[in-house]
């Protein structure tokens, strides 16, 4: 599968834990103690919704700057920029435990996204 195609993937594996986690829970065990796996899967959750709402934060921003962009006709693309980006996410990365590969392949992703939300933005100024 290629890189761009595991990342999408990998996204909505995120985007429908939360539901799925939920849905296998049984009903009427309310007040029986959870094991392990049941609180670290309530914990995934949690944290794949902030997720979710910080990306669609990055995402609110990025839209600030296609319509700065497209007002003063610059390219949505800005490799220079994207390289400072992606090496100061993968320091980071690894500050977590995190490979470079995972890293470079989330941050094509989400580049990948917001250069398209930038070319949306300057189409609809034309």
């Amino acid at each position: 599968m290629k890189l761009p195609n595991r990342v999408f993937v990998l996204s909505i594996v995120c985007l429908f834990s939360y539901g799925s986690a939920n849905a296998q829970s049984a009903p009427g065990n309310q007040g029986v103690t959870a094991n392990p796996l049941q609180i670290n899967r309530t914990k995934i959750d949690s944290i794949d919704k902030k997720l979710i709402a910080l990306l669609g934060e990055r995402e609110s921003v990025v839209k600030e700057i296609g319509l700065y962009k497209a007002k003063n006709n610059i390219p949505a693309l800005q490799a220079d920029r994207f390289k400072q980006v992606l090496e100061k996410a993968i320091e980071a990365g690894k500050q977590e435990g995190l490979s470079a590969t995972f890293i470079t392949e989330l941050m094509n992703a989400i580049h990948k996204e917001s250069l398209r939300i930038e070319d949306g933005i300057k189409a609809q100024k034309q």
